[in-house]
């Protein structure tokens, strides 16, 4: 019987032992399996095999029906931001800190994986933002977030001044240091830390955080992820500004610039172990306590 996923990519956390420790566990489990291995450019030499298939993130997206992160949420995002345009399952072997989206303990990576080529895993869908930087009418960059995208200036503790609409209607002015526009799967990441709402994964809601407000009356709000938010610059602004995509991906903005956020319409497509479960996630990650009895 062939194996459930015929064409697995590997990807991985480049020169850090941990990582390909578990990446050599990876390929020789897919092996047995009889899968078609694909490695990522940027880990084949750490593998120390001969005559492997190497590709890169959009060869892998295509090519393969499963996709391994090997790392942290950092290498986790920075793949998902290719793998969600692509008909690929995404899961993680979480060799970092915390561990949101990686969810498969090194230590248990071969029990896990068989159970998974059994069958037994939960499946869900993340959607990604879309964010274009507009000037005087035009495209003049734009990438993807699965996390979230920030306006903020490019030096610290510096304020600004921009306009906040959704599906063109008026929000409000403000003085700041930027505003965080997060995903549920980015509402535990750089929005918790600025005092947003955590959003469980399946709500179809979009959060956003100011950073620091020149007033003491500004809250974040929730509004529906299928809402077109733009961010208009203020042109009284005197320096540059960015923003930030999963904070890996920077988007140079000047003054009248307006950037536009919205859903992107290739989701993310995710696997769980079976037993997944997000509460379970928040409790360990955060540090919540248990049950009383």
């Amino acid at each position: 019987m062939p194996p459930m996923f015929e064409t697995v990519g590997l990807i991985g956390k480049p020169n850090h032992s941990g990582a390909s420790e578990s990446l050599r566990i990876l390929y020789n489990f897919l092996i047995a399996q009889g899968c078609r291995v694909l490695v990522e450019e940027r880990v084949a030499n750490e593998l120390e095999q001969e005559k492997l298939e190497v590709r890169d993130l959009v060869s892998i997206g295509k090519e393969a029906q499963l996709a391994i992160v090997v790392g942290g949420d950092g290498n986790m995002l920075g793949a998902a931001r290719v793998l969600s345009r692509f008909d690929v399952a995404v899961v993680g072997v979480n060799r970092g800190n915390l561990g949101f989206l990686t969810d498969i303990a090194p230590d248990d990576i071969e029990r896990q994986m068989k159970a998974i080529f059994a069958g037994k895993f939960n499946s869900e869908e993340r959607f990604l933002l879309e964010v274009e930087v507009h000037r005087h009418g035009e495209v003049k960059s734009s990438n993807s977030a699965i996390n979230e995208a920030v306006l903020h200036h490019t030096k610290v503790a510096h304020m600004m001044e921009f306009e906040l609409y959704v599906d063109d209607m008026f929000v409000f002015s403000q003085r700041s240091d930027g505003v965080i526009v997060a995903t549920p799967t980015g509402s535990t990441a750089y929005s918790l830390s600025g005092g947003g709402p955590i959003l469980t994964p399946n709500l179809d809601a979009l959060a956003i955080v100011p950073m620091f407000p020149h007033t003491l009356s500004s809250r974040p709000i929730v509004v529906d992820a299928n809402s077109e938010i733009v961010l208009k610059v203020s042109n009284d602004n005197t320096e540059n500004l960015q923003v930030s995509c999963d904070s890996h991906v920077m988007l140079a903005v000047v003054p009248g610039d307006d950037i536009l956020i919205r859903k992107n319409p290739s989701p993310l497509h995710l696997i769980h172990p079976k037993g997944y479960s997000y509460f379970n996630v928040l409790r360990t990650k955060l540090n919540w306590g248990s049950k009383l009895y």
